[in-house]
């Protein structure tokens, strides 16, 4: 079968863009051994020049019914489900070019394969950034973060990934090119498929342009971190709620995570403001007053020191460091986050770490060394119990096949099967990753 494959593939792409799986280096093997079935070991990585090799691609393996992962950089590939069978890694990272900056209408279009990084740096000479903070943002490529839904800390001021894409387009499991959505802020025509393949994690189409909304850079910035005891944070996180302070980024933290970056003891909540510098003068001292009165230590911090902290709480909770860590996501209501938080440091203490967005109820969770069963259940069923959701995004594959990770017990389920049995009949893209 191998053969055959290659002699189809050489006809349409060029070699060095066709990877046999046994040349492919270690770091590509460790991120794909986690998510793909120990039996079925890839035949090829590919890495299409442009759109139109990748569409070339994509017809030939429907032909033949080969099973694809489609993915940018990986980053991300050990994230959700164990897929079941994949007979092509397919990776968009050659396609990595701007195709349009409409800089007076802060919008741009990109192609799928360019990263955070490369993109934010393009940006910057004009004053604008793309508001997202995804785990490995060095590394992570802007599909990548699209298919996966994978937002940070900035989620309090700007949303979701969801809310900053305007258009897309993707390859379907044909090869055929398809759009969706427009390069305006105000597009209403036409079913909202940016919604649709937002976490769709691969198993839809592969994608491969995305139109973004932007905005300016922020002018100043400055971080207040806060600890204290367990009551008296979740008491300043819901006046915070309830002000009219306007905080970029806001996160409640596990004690854990307070002890790990040396910010104090106890509880902790940490939160950004981004303004002009009277502003956020003005919305710090305030938040301090309020602080005060709750017998709750203060730290303000700016420039390189924010930066800094920042990078290493994401760093701290959302990267695995061995095989033997966990991260995950988890969702819950708001007013809830600082029990859950107090349960994972019960749990596993010295060995958990969490952080919960102030207004959303997102968060993320790493744990170290493999925990027992039990564990996990308790904190999805206390998520699940406060209308909320527990993900394991990465972990070995036995954990994988022992604790379902996404844990989804709503009645969407037959209409996602539809959805899925739509855009993909055959099941040939990252079969079982998802629902």
């Amino acid at each position: 079968m191998t053969s055959a494959i290659a002699s189809q593939l050489e006809s349409i792409i060029n070699s060095p863009d066709i990877i046999p799986w046994e040349t492919v280096d270690n770091d590509w093997k460790n991120r794909v051994k986690k998510t793909v079935n120990h039996n079925c070991i890839p035949h090829y990585l590919l890495t299409p020049p442009d759109l139109k090799n990748l569409s070339n691609i994509v017809k030939i393996a429907s032909e033949n019914k080969w099973s694809m992962l489609p993915c940018g950089n990986g980053s991300k590939l050990s994230w959700g489900g164990v897929v079941s069978d994949a007979n092509l890694v397919i990776s968009t990272q050659k396609l990595n070019q701007v195709i349009d900056h409409a800089v007076s209408d802060l919008t741009i279009t990109v192609e799928a394969g360019i990263t955070l990084k490369d993109l934010q740096a393009i940006l910057k000479p004009y004053n604008q950034f793309l508001p997202i903070d995804p785990a490995y943002p060095d590394e992570a490529t802007i599909g990548g973060i699209l298919a996966t839904a994978d937002t940070g800390s900035w989620r309090q001021r700007y949303g979701g990934i969801r809310d900053l894409v305007l258009g897309l387009s993707f390859v379907r499991w044909d090869g055929e090119i398809a759009k969706a959505g427009g390069k305006v802020v105000k597009n209403v025509a036409g079913y909202d498929l940016m919604k649709l393949f937002t976490g769709s994690y691969g198993t839809l189409g592969i994608i491969s342009t995305v139109t973004f909304r932007l905005y300016p850079i922020p002018e100043a910035s400055g971080t207040l971190v806060m600890t204290g005891e367990a009551e008296n944070i979740s008491q300043m996180a819901q006046t915070l709620l309830q002000s009219g302070l306007q905080p970029t980024a806001a996160e409640m933290m596990s004690p854990s995570v307070v002890k790990t970056l040396e910010l104090g003891e106890g509880m902790g909540l940490m939160v950004q403001f981004q303004s002009i510098p009277e502003s956020i003068k003005e919305q710090s001292q305030q938040v301090e007053a309020i602080a005060k009165k709750l017998n709750i230590k203060t730290t303000f911090c700016q420039d390189e020191i924010e930066e800094s902290l920042w990078k290493q709480l994401q760093e701290l909770i959302r990267v695995s460091n061995t095989n033997a860590m966990i991260t995950g996501k988890i969702g819950i209501i708001p007013n809830r986050g600082i029990n859950w938080l107090m349960k994972i440091n019960d749990l596993t203490p010295e060995k958990g770490w969490a952080m919960i967005n102030l207004s959303s109820g997102i968060g993320q969770f790493k744990l170290d060394l493999e925990p027992s069963l039990g564990v996990l259940k308790q904190l999805r069923s206390l998520s699940q119990e406060n209308n909320g959701f527990l993900t394991i995004l990465e972990a070995n594959q036995t954990i994988k096949k022992q604790f379902e990770p996404w844990g989804y017990s709503g009645n969407a389920l037959p209409l996602m099967k539809q959805i899925k049995n739509q855009f993909d009949p055959h099941n040939l893209l990252s079969p079982s990753r998802f629902i």
